[in-house]
């Protein structure tokens, strides 16, 4: 049977853009027209029934965004992707609040232009080959880890997870202040979770050997995109088991309400899809410690389950704060631990604030501690901040790429003692 070949329109007022575009897409063996203007773009629409429609966001004629709500009021269907010079996180995600699929910026790369094609159509050939090295890249090889003492395999198959829909969420990031947001697609089996800018040319694995810094956050870089405080968007992930995603983003992930319902909420709100695709679980063989000069400590030992036990011990009004929190599935992790909210110390801010940290920080946002009282909110829990510690580490632990199975016992530890531990583990596991 013969396959259809797929129609892409190109909107765009400029011609030499409209042609370069063409030229690459035809060599993958598309079907392009093109349209200088909105008119021509809606009676191409109408008549010529594309597949799919690349749309500059500026135009002579009319706004790209309110050319995209015609298109889209005529073709609800109609997978659109936002092109601009000029762009920046909120144009994309107010594109994407309207139906965009992705939004790409000027100059395109070729890369980044052909992946989002690809994807938005779903029915590349090359993105197989594209996938199968990102897996080599983004999810470590399915290994059979031996528990300590029993000597039997006991490596448990799971399937893989993405949305069944793109979605975004705004906010503001907690450390540069700065107004951003996500933009999150559904991504094929073996992907990984990955990081990327608007341009979508390059992207970073949400992986160990990506750790840029863990002071008061969990920072990731590679191929010159930072991407700060990813811990408590990938504690959610962990918890719903969402193995392949895109995230675009620019620079910080939003830090919201200081906690991870917002983004469980994301979650919820697109669906997960089960994917046709096992991954597994890494399975704790023995302890592994990590001890710092402070007296903190860190330790993970074979389990039955995943699980973080953590105590955590400040001067009044705080004290001491203990708690033990079993996963058993996503509903476990947003009733006891999602809600926790960042916290500081009134003491701190100054600091932070020379180290040009902190700047997001707002009264909605963390919990504020002075020298004898929370002065901006009433706790949700008794034990918040120490729930809070064991969402950041759910969220660190998932750097190693699977969930994982073990118990984890953590006493007045931060991110770089969870990452030194997941080091460890790397080495020992053989990761």
């Amino acid at each position: 049977m013969k396959t259809k070949i797929k129609t892409i329109l190109v909107v765009d007022d400029e011609g030499r853009i409209r042609e370069s575009v063409r030229e690459i897409l035809t060599d993958e063996g598309y079907r392009v027209l093109e349209a200088p203007n909105a008119a021509a773009a809606l009676h191409t629409i109408g008549s010529a029934r594309p597949d799919l429609v690349l749309l500059d966001i500026w135009m002579p004629d009319i706004d790209g965004i309110d050319l995209l709500k015609q298109v889209k009021t005529q073709r609800p269907d109609l997978k659109v992707i936002m092109i601009s010079g000029h762009g920046n996180i909120h144009t994309a995600l107010a594109a994407a609040k309207l139906g965009a699929f992705d939004f790409l910026e000027k100059p395109l790369s070729l890369d980044g232009l052909l992946e989002t094609v690809h994807r938005a159509l779903g029915d590349d050939p090359a993105a197989k080959e594209k996938t199968s090295k990102k897996k080599k890249q983004a999810i470590p090889t399915q290994r059979r880890t031996r528990a300590s003492g029993t000597g039997k395999s006991r490596l448990t198959k799971l399937k893989q997870r993405t949305l069944k829909k793109s979605i975004v969420g705004a906010g503001q990031g907690l450390h540069s202040g700065v107004k951003t947001g996500l933009i999150l697609h559904p991504l094929p089996p073996n992907s990984g979770i990955l990081f990327t800018g608007i341009s979508a040319d390059t992207t970073v694995p949400a992986l160990l050997a990506y750790v840029h810094s863990t002071g008061y956050a969990t920072s990731l870089q590679a191929r010159g995109i930072m991407v700060k405080t990813v811990e408590h968007f990938l504690a959610a992930l962990h918890s719903y088991g969402i193995s392949n995603l895109l995230v675009k983003m620019h620079g910080e992930i939003p830090i919201m309400d200081g906690s991870a319902l917002e983004f469980c909420r994301l979650i919820e709100e697109a669906g997960i899809e089960e994917q046709d695709a096992d991954w597994s679980e890494i399975v704790v063989d023995r302890t592994y410690r990590a001890a710092a000069a402070g007296g903190q400590w860190i330790t993970v030992e074979p389990a039955e389950t995943f699980g973080v036990r953590y105590i955590l011990n400040y001067p009044a009004p705080v004290g001491t704060q203990e708690h033990t929190y079993v996963y058993s599935g996503a509903d476990s992790f947003r009733e006891e631990i999602a809600a926790a909210r960042t916290f500081g110390f009134v003491k701190d801010i100054e600091q932070l604030e020379k180290m040009g940290l902190a700047n997001g920080g707002r009264l909605s946002n963390c919990i504020l501690i002075d020298h004898d009282r929370i002065i901006n909110t009433d706790l949700r829990y008794p034990n918040e901040l120490a729930r809070h510690k064991i969402l950041d580490i759910v969220g660190d632990f998932y750097l190693l790429g699977r969930p994982i199975r073990g118990k984890v016992t953590a006493c007045m530890t931060g991110h770089s003692d969870n990452i030194a531990l997941l080091r460890e583990m790397e080495r020992g596991l053989g990761l």
